[in-house]
């Protein structure tokens, strides 16, 4: 019996125009940011379009994506710059 390959998820946050940050999860980050960017695919960006892709972080599966989702919804603003913060800072480092 072959175990079958789950394909990782994301979790991701995208900053608006007006400084709000958006969370979400998907299997293709590029994708779902190309989305928002054309205002499709959340209601969130109507009022304030996506203009950056500010944290990706990968999960095993999906299961394990919605979860983190929820933890990061959960956070207060500081702590959600502070995950944008150090990916930024981790992306410098590569």
């Amino acid at each position: 019996m072959s175990e079958r390959q789950e394909k990782p998820w994301f979790v991701y946050l995208v900053r608006a125009a007006n400084g709000a940050l958006y969370c979400g999860i998907s299997d293709d980050v590029a994708r779902r940011f190309a989305a928002h960017c054309s205002g499709r695919g959340a209601r969130f960006f109507h009022s304030s379009p996506a203009v950056a892709l500010v944290y990706v972080e990968t999960c095993a599966d999906k299961s394990g994506a919605l979860r983190r989702e929820r933890a990061i919804k959960q956070l207060k603003k500081v702590a959600k710059e502070g995950l944008v913060q150090a990916w930024a800072h981790q992306a410098r480092a590569v």
